[in-house]
């Protein structure tokens, strides 16, 4: 089964066509627009996969809802419940995000207040999971994790004592401590992360990213080092379910922010917008993504396109985030792109698929 294919002007294009080319695009600018259908995939599930983790063409991991976790080995022909066996209100945790690095190692997180945080890792393809992490804090609530590499990781929860809690793991996600709050500015009142794709908070090339919302404008807090933050406002209407939901970077430089409102998914103003600098500073979208936004990923080898999803439909952008185009209104929550131009989603209703970007 395969979504629906995009539509497009010819001036939304031929100005998405200019801005890649001037910002230097890995393919030529004048190349044809590429024709982008999800192609679902069957994995007899219905729970939600708010956590995605693809880690070549053939092995995957999903995570979600009911401590729901699935793994493919054959790029999704056929998905194994591989999560960890819980019993009683355990077993109703909710894994969020997920990071994979083969078929045999995996962590996940689990979202909630207090002792519903939690990180488990495993390195037998899901048959034995082991508790890393337990949440101590009644006002902690983690929302992502992300690694620079199979070492060295952090995790985000909203703010504790006016500040976001970082914690953080240099051994692949078997032990963890929290970084001193010194380094971090403080939240707003009404400040928080969105525990909606595992892109809240992101790394690339050695720099940390976190977005939050809840207040306007939704802001992107950013770091060299994990431990020494900063934070500058975004372009994004932020409100109590509003807000940077996704913060990606495809370099130290370029990067994109989308989100939206969470209470009004066909919302499609102020829910993206693009950075040269590092995040210091945000420009607006010229053209919105169709719709709140969840999650957002950069397509390896396109230097300037990347992919949006959320609720309502699918957006990409050939110009580093300027514009916005729709191509598919199925719901996701998630979307992560590999190298080779191999994008997959997942979402509510046990929905995975696969694009190619050529």
């Amino acid at each position: 089964m395969k979504g629906l294919p995009f539509v497009i002007s010819t001036a939304v294009l031929a100005t998405s066509l200019v801005h890649a080319s001037s910002l230097g695009t890995c393919h030529p600018a004048n190349r044809s627009p590429p024709t982008l259908t999800w192609s679902l995939l069957n994995t007899a599930n219905t729970n939600q996969f708010r956590g995605l983790a693809p880690v070549s063409h053939k092995v995957a991991w999903v995570s979600g809802t009911n401590s729901t976790v699935l793994r493919t080995t054959d790029g999704g022909n056929t998905w194994k419940s591989v999560g960890p066996q819980l019993t009683g209100p355990d077993a109703e945790l909710e894994f969020r995000d997920i990071q994979a690095w083969s078929a045999k190692k995996a962590v996940i997180l689990s979202i909630g207040f207090g002792p519903e945080s939690r990180i488990y890792f495993t390195e037998d393809g899901g048959k034995n999971w082991t508790q890393s992490f337990g949440n101590e804090e009644e006002a902690a609530f983690y929302d992502c994790i992300a690694f620079e590499n199979e070492k060295r990781g952090l995790a985000m929860s909203d703010p504790v004592d006016g500040k976001i809690r970082l914690i953080e793991t240099l051994d692949g996600g078997k032990s963890w401590s929290v970084i001193d709050s010194a380094g971090i500015p403080p939240a707003r009142a009404n400040e928080w992360g969105f525990a909606a794709s595992g892109t809240c908070l992101t790394t690339t090339a050695g720099r940390w990213y976190v977005g939050t919302g809840g207040e306007d404008p939704g802001r992107v807090f950013y770091s060299s080092d994990g431990h020494i933050w900063d934070v500058s406002n975004t372009t994004l209407l932020g409100a109590e379910a509003a807000g940077v939901f996704s913060v990606r970077f495809r370099d130290r430089k370029h990067g994109i922010a989308v989100g939206g409102d969470f209470e009004n998914p066909t919302g499609n103003m102020n829910n993206a917008a693009w950075s040269t600098d590092g995040g210091r500073t945000w420009q607006s979208a010229a053209r919105f993504p169709d719709g709140y936004r969840s999650g957002s990923s950069w397509v390896p080898g396109h230097c300037d396109m990347a992919l949006a999803v959320g609720s309502t439909g699918s957006d990409f952008t050939l110009d580093g985030g300027r514009t916005w185009i729709g191509f598919d209104n199925g719901t996701f929550d998630s979307v992560e792109c590999l190298e080779g131009g191999l994008c997959w989603a997942s979402g509510a209703g046990g929905r995975v698929a696969r694009l190619y970007v050529k």
